[in-house]
């Protein structure tokens, strides 16, 4: 609307290549997790099998199968071995491709049936400095999207603009998070009123997260908010069905001591669908521009198959003082299972609703209408497209850009950003090696051949242990000058550091007339020994400088492989 640039292809999956997987190291854009969310009453356990492309989408399965996974009681304090009923599929690209505004377009059909609740598909955006489902990572950074020194919520912003000194490479004074942008997250189930509001099940929800949120006077659940109570401006379309989400208002998350806790806020909309739209593919649209350089303007809008349905402008932020988000953002795309998402609310008399497994009799009173007919499920995404404005400063691709790094955060703290056992946070791309017997294994003639030795070796361009997928590079990347984590000097009396100095030299001297002692009389031994043993040992020495010279880790000429996070085919010759 009013926007005369012109827009330029950044980033495309079309999902074609059949056979693609997503398990951490096998692709340069995408992740697809193997490990429990611990999030929103999940039932869920994410499996990085049940992401896969077939038919020309990429395909999220939803499945009946157990998994165990280690729990914490928060009672007792122990750990105990627990199983979820459901398996599932995420895949992100947290810390593979990023992007700071422009416009984000899926083409997707929803999984299962539209009139049956439990299944949470969803679409989003997800600031870079927090990883999805790592909850270390998101403690006092999600979903801050605020940039003012406010000694208030000081405990409560991580990284805030009351820091006058720099710490892992981030700007002082500068305020810092990993906000939220929703595109699409569908709730099925029986159709019929819902309180206070027009929309009916089937629907989905857009919506902006950020913090911090409003303290007092906040809407009650399920109740239209009251005058200058909310936020105040919102855009809604007029050829949808689409009205603001009575439903999610935002959350409260509780830290001890009780100055850390905050309060986070859901900007909301609800959107009426139907059954075509979990037959069929249906194109959702969010355009999003951050603001500008004195922190005022920007807005995100949200589209339904080229219909306007709902946006939000900075000027609508005012309430709270958070900010359209300007941080380097990643796509996500899964299918949850959760207690909080379409079971029933209130809890049927005589039902406890904590048993939801669909081969236990004693559950189904607490599982939604027709749930256990709904697996397995999938939820199929065409493609991805990501467009920018050329020549607009606003508009970045990365995941560490100049304003607002990530990168040595990241390295920093990365303990937050993996499971127990790993080792990074992110395995390195494989480029072959799978085992084959024919060049189909490896991706077909144009992607890779099967070697002699019965492994892929991937054609340049291609990546993964199958060579499915297509090779990618960052073809801006933003260098930090110094990409070391920094310490602070350490400040002593010029006194205290003359004596440490003139103790330091002293024992110095002392250690080295030991060690030349100790030399002599290990000399004096070794040469004795050594007449006797020199002519024996001189073929052994020339195959150890042999074997030296054949053991060097690396070729001089080794290539060196980049990311491009831009499909080669898309670009114009």
């Amino acid at each position: 609307k009013g926007d005369t640039r012109t827009y330029s292809l950044v980033f495309s999956d079309e999902f074609e290549t059949e056979g693609r997987s997503f398990t951490d190291g096998q692709d340069p854009r995408w992740t697809a997790l193997d490990k429990n969310d611990y999030t929103n009453d999940a039932l869920h356990y994410y499996k990085s099998e049940n992401v896969r492309t077939s038919n020309g989408v990429l395909n999220i399965t939803t499945e009946m199968k157990d998994n165990q996974y280690k729990a914490f009681n928060e009672k007792t304090k122990k750990y105990y071995l627990d199983t979820k009923h459901i398996q599932s599929g995420m895949v992100q690209g947290w810390n593979k491709f990023c992007f700071t505004g422009g416009i984000v377009e899926f083409s997707a059909k929803l999984p299962g049936k539209g009139s049956t609740g439990g299944l949470w598909p969803a679409l989003w955006l997800l600031g870079n400095l927090a990883r999805a489902t790592y909850v270390g990572s998101s403690n006092w950074v999600w979903p801050f999207s605020f940039d003012n020194c406010d000694e208030g919520i000081r405990h409560q912003q991580l990284i805030n603009a009351c820091d006058k000194v720099s710490h892992y490479g981030m700007i002082p004074s500068v305020g810092r998070g990993a906000p939220e942008i929703d595109i699409l997250e569908a709730m099925g189930g029986d159709p019929g009123p819902l309180p206070n509001t027009p929309i009916e099940r089937p629907y989905f929800s857009s919506s902006l997260q950020v913090a911090p949120g409003l303290q007092k006077d906040r809407p009650l659940l399920m109740h239209q908010p009251k005058p200058g109570h909310w936020y105040e401006d919102l855009e809604y379309g007029n050829t949808t069905n689409t009205s603001l989400n009575p439903f999610f208002y935002g959350v409260t998350l509780v830290h001890k001591p009780k100055e850390y806790t905050y309060q986070s806020d859901a900007i909301s909309a609800n959107t009426n669908i139907n059954e075509s739209y979990f037959q069929s593919q249906n194109i959702y649209r969010v355009e999003w521009e951050p603001p500008n350089a004195n922190k005022k303007g920007g807005y995100i809008r949200w589209y339904l198959n080229e219909k306007f349905l709902f946006g939000i402008t900075g000027d609508s932020l005012n309430l709270t003082g958070a900010l359209i988000p300007s941080e380097p953002m990643y796509l996500l795309m899964n299918v949850a299972v959760a207690s909080s998402w379409g079971f029933p609310i209130p809890c049927p008399d005589e039902c406890d609703c904590k048993c939801f497994d669909c081969n236990n009799p004693d559950c189904q009173c607490g599982l939604p209408t027709g749930y256990c007919d709904n697996f397995p499920s999938n939820f199929e995404i065409d493609y991805v497209r990501v467009w920018q404005a050329e020549n607009e400063s606003k508009h970045q691709t990365g995941c560490s850009t100049k304003d607002r790094p990530t990168e040595l955060f990241i390295k920093g703290h990365k303990e937050e950003y993996m499971e127990d056992g790993d080792k990074e946070p992110l395995q390195s791309i494989k480029y072959g090696g799978a085992k084959c017997v024919s060049n189909l294994h490896c991706g077909g003639d144009s992607h890779g051949r099967c070697s002699e030795r019965g492994t892929c070796v991937c054609n340049q361009g291609y990546a993964g242990s199958n060579c499915f997928a297509y090779d990618g590079f960052e073809d801006n990347p933003y260098i930090e000058q110094n990409n070391s984590l920094q310490f602070a000097k350490l400040m002593l009396p010029t006194g205290l550091v003359v004596i440490f100095s003139l103790l330091s030299i002293g024992f110095i001297a002392s250690l080295l007339v030991n060690v030349i002692s100790k030399h002599r009389e290990y000399r004096a031994i070794h040469d004795d020994i050594l007449d006797t043993q020199l002519q024996n040992n001189h073929n052994l020495v020339n195959k150890s400088t042999q074997y030296q010279s054949l053991s060097r880790p690396f070729p001089e000429n080794k290539k060196v492989r980049t990311y491009c996070m831009i499909d080669g085919r898309l670009i114009d010759e």
